[in-house]
Parts: C-alpha cells; structure tokens; sequence
C-alpha cells in the first residue's frame, strides 16, 4: 500500500494533496492505492460491525447490573471496582496492541484480542465472589482494547483519508443499535433471569465469522523474530506506570486514605515511570510503541486532548447516569437502561451524521467548534438538574451531551492522521485509543472517589433523620450496595435518603462539566 502524503493545511482541515485541496476541506487522495470494491468492502465490514456490536453490547449491557453484581457479592467497593477493573487493563495494553499489529498484521491479533475478551466473559459469567468477577472484567478490558484498537486500524489501512469517515460512521451506526439495545438486555436479564446473563450473550460466533472471513493483508512474520521487534522496556514501562498511577488513583480515599504511604507511592512511582518511558520512547526506542513524533505538530496534540476529554465527559455520564436513575429517581435495572438510551443513541447518530458530512465535504474543523460548544450546554445542565426534574427534561440535557461528544469522535482522529503517514496509522490509533481509556479512568474513578465522600459528609444528616443504623448502609462506599433497600425505608425516609444521593451525584456532573 502506497504511502499518502498528508498535513493539515492553514485553517486547520484536512488535506492528504495540498497541491488540489481547497481551504478546509479534505482532497480526494489517490483512490487507485485505497479502494476496494464493493464486495471487498463488504467482506471487511462485516465482521468488523460484528465486532463493534460484542464490545458496544457489552460495554452498556453491564450498566444497570451493575448494583445488583454488588449487592448478590455484598462488596461495599464493587462498584467502583466492576468499571475500573476493565478500564484498567484497558487503558494500560492499548498502546501495545498497535504496536504488536505492526508486526504480526491486523487479523492475527484481532482474534487474540477477540480469544482474551471470550476468555473474560465466560470468568465473569462463573465468577463465584467479586474477585473472580473483577478477574474476568480486567481480562474482558484486555480484549475489548484490541478489538476497538484494531477495528479502527483496519479501518483505516482499508479506506482512503477522506472515507473513513463514512465507514467509520457505519461502525458507529452499529455501535449505536448495539448500545442503545445493551441497557435494556441487560435491565431485563437483571430483573427476570440473573445479571450472569449479561456476560453468556457474548458467545464465539464472532470469532468464527473474523476467523472465516476477514480478509485483511498479513505481514507473515514468524513468532521469533516478531518478538525480538517489540519495544518491550517500552511496553512494560507504560504499563506498568500507567496501573501503578490508575491503581492509586483508585484506592485512594476507598481502601486507603490519600495521605496513606501506599497511595502516595503509587501515584509518584506511576507518574516517575510514565517519565522513564517518554525518556526511553524518545531516545533509546527503535519501534516505539508511541512515537513522540506523533505530538510534534499543535494540532495533532490538539486533537488527542479533545479525543480524551470526549470520552471523560461520555464514560462519566453513562456509568453513573444509571446509580443516578436507580437511587434518585426510584428506577430498578430494566428503567435505568431505558434511561440511558437518549444519551447513547444521540452520541452514535451524531458520530454517523459527522462521519458522513466529512466523507461528503472534506470539512470537519466547523463540527469541532459545534460540538464542544453542545458538550458544554448539555453538561452544565446537568448540573441545574433539581430534585423533581421531570424525565424529559433529563432526556433532552442527555441528547445535547450526547450530540456534543458523537460529533467530536471522528473529527479528531481524521485532523490526527492527516498530520502523519500511513506507516504511523496503528500508532496513531493505538495512542487515540489508550488517551480515550486514560479519560475513562479517570471518569470512572475519580467520580466514584467524589461520590463517596459526598456520601460520607451526607452522614450525619442522615443519621439525624433515619437513625444511626440505617443511616450507615448509606455512607461512603457503602452507598451503591445498598441502593435496593432505599425502597424498604418508610417513604418519607426514602426522600431524604434520594436527596442525598441527588446531591452527592450533582458534584459528579461538576466534575464533568470542567
């Protein structure tokens, strides 16, 4: 595949020939490199979506099962833990994966990534206490890295610069179905049959169909000689800093307090080795697993950031916009999937629509401006949400929140791998990828460190209405365990209890909204 030359022009939009482009648009690149035919396209897609819908279903699917996970293991930290784990182990072998696909080719380490999150599935769906469930969620995390990683690259090792955007846009059309459609499988097989359930609907049959049909080229290069080609002082330094850093972040003020030894050591020893890989990615690396080139340019960092910070905003209103549902608004597991529909199917359908309008146009620098501006309406209302909000009115701040983040997925890798060569297109990628799970990370714990201690300063205020001993199923991280019995209390308990939870869940949304 021949090499396109890219850059982004002055006014910040795409150009892959800058000799025939106009001002803010993308020029149609040599198409002779980088067409397939119609069933050609076909034959990729296809198992490509199939894999889209296993990680997009059971990415949402978990959602309102969450609490119920919690209470049948009664681990007052699952919560946090369930979501983290993933994100975890997510975050940390993203940059690997992209690296490792440059050697062994795309299809090769597609099913091992699809191999580990079957693997992670069937532990959760067997796991008999919360570590074996938190096990398989770090296994399924692994996974579901390789997958979106190598879904994205094949992508666009396939199509031109400017269709990405529409084949992307397909993705992210499944992806909406399959999202929007998790929430209430998973509310359903929560309320009728077990949350269990929601990790035996992902079954083998994708990897039969990747297996079988995929056809992507392969770089053939044997086992041994693969193995001598990775970066591996880079591969272990980054995730191994990036675990210790999260890990820290994670337990902090949960199982330790934050001024506890362990939780110093693990953040400053994080932070100090993520510093010795940049060093030796920079100077020692022969096949980085990030090239620092890739942030030579201000508008290729640009569009990092605002990929992550995306996904900070989106991953923090999906996990918790179900505890707000069920503990605030009285709604069980099935309602609360419902609940989060607006704000999945808003995000999927405006990435399909930016997908599109860019594959149509060649302009993407306007649909930036536009959706940061719609992120940060959606997410400031959130935070004037009041207690008696009525759900339409929750809906509609979902929908701005949704459109606001959906319009600014593509946009951002597009303005990225204009700015560097196809040689770099995994490690673009990969580098998008593992920025994105950074942002989840930190939503997810962050926020659940946040509404702990709300939780905990709501205490004594508690205790004064419900008494000592109710009041304590309440507190700190026993607070999503217990959110079930908030409907065993007598109703004029019940409201203070949810008010509570309102109002420790309205700094989340201050958090977001930063």
């Amino acid at each position: 595949m021949a090499i396109e030359s890219r850059e982004v022009n002055s006014s910040g939009n795409i150009s892959v020939d800058p000799t025939s482009s106009a001002a803010g648009q993308v020029a149609a690149p040599n198409e002779q490199s980088q067409t397939p035919s119609a069933a050609a396209a076909a034959m990729i897609m296809v198992p490509l979506c199939l894999s889209v819908t296993m990680s997009a279903l059971d990415l949402t699917i978990v959602t309102p099962a969450i609490p119920a996970m919690v209470s049948t293991f009664q681990a007052n930290s699952g919560y946090v833990w369930i979501g983290s784990g993933f994100i975890l182990a997510s975050t940390a072998s993203t940059p690997v994966w992209g690296s490792v696909a440059d050697i062994w080719g795309r299809k090769p380490i597609m099913l091992i990534s699809v191999a580990f999150f079957l693997a992670g599935s069937l532990l959760c769906a067997l796991a008999p206490n919360i570590d074996a469930l938190v096990a398989g969620r770090t296994v399924q995390g692994v996974g579901a890295s390789g997958m979106g990683t190598m879904v994205n690259v094949i992508i666009c090792d396939t199509f031109s610069l400017r269709d990405r955007g529409l084949y992307l846009a397909i993705t992210s059309v499944v992806w909406a179905i399959a999202s929007a459609v998790g929430p209430v499988i998973g509310g359903i097989f929560t309320t009728t049959l077990s949350w269990r359930w929601c990790f035996w609907i992902n079954r083998g049959v994708v990897f039969v169909v990747l297996l079988l049909f995929l056809r992507v080229p392969s770089s053939n290069t044997p086992v041994l000689a693969g193995l001598k080609l990775i970066d591996w002082s880079g591969s272990l330094l980054i995730v191994g800093g990036t675990l210790m850093a999260l890990l820290g972040l994670d337990i902090g003020g949960v199982t330790f307090p934050w001024s506890s030894a362990t939780t110093i050591s693990l953040i400053i020893s994080g932070v100090l080795v993520i510093c010795i890989f940049l060093l030796v990615e920079w100077k020692f690396a022969v096949n980085p697993v990030v090239p620092l080139r890739l942030f030579s340019a201000c508008s290729t960092s640009a569009a990092f950031a605002v990929f992550a910070c995306n996904f900070y905003v989106f991953t923090g209103l999906a996990y918790y916009l179900p505890l707000y549902s069920q503990s605030v608004l009285a709604a069980n597991a099935l309602i609360s999937g419902v609940h989060l529909v607006p704000l999945i199917v808003s995000c999927s359908l405006a990435a399909a629509f930016a997908g599109v309008f860019i594959q149509r146009t060649g302009i993407y620098l306007p649909l930036m401006f536009v959706s940061q501006v719609m992120l940060g309406l959606g997410t400031g209302l959130f935070i004037d949400l009041k207690f008696d909000t009525s759900l339409a009115q929750l809906f509609v701040f979902e929908i701005l929140a949704g459109i606001g983040v959906g319009m600014n997925i593509e946009p951002p890798v597009l303005a990225a791998q204009a700015s560097t060569t196809v040689r770099d297109t995994a490690a673009v990628v990969a580098t998008m990828g593992f920025l994105r799970s950074i942002g989840n990370a930190v939503s997810i714990v962050i926020g659940g460190v946040i509404f702990q201690d709300e939780m905990d300063k709501a205490y004594p205020d508690l205790v004064a209405h419900i008494g000592e001993q109710g009041a304590r199923r309440f507190r700190g991280t026993h607070a999503v365990a217990s959110v079930d019995s908030i409907s065993d209390l007598p109703v004029n308990e019940q409201g203070v209890v949810r008010l509570a939870y309102f109002e420790a869940l309205k700094k989340m949304w201050i958090m977001m909204s930063l």
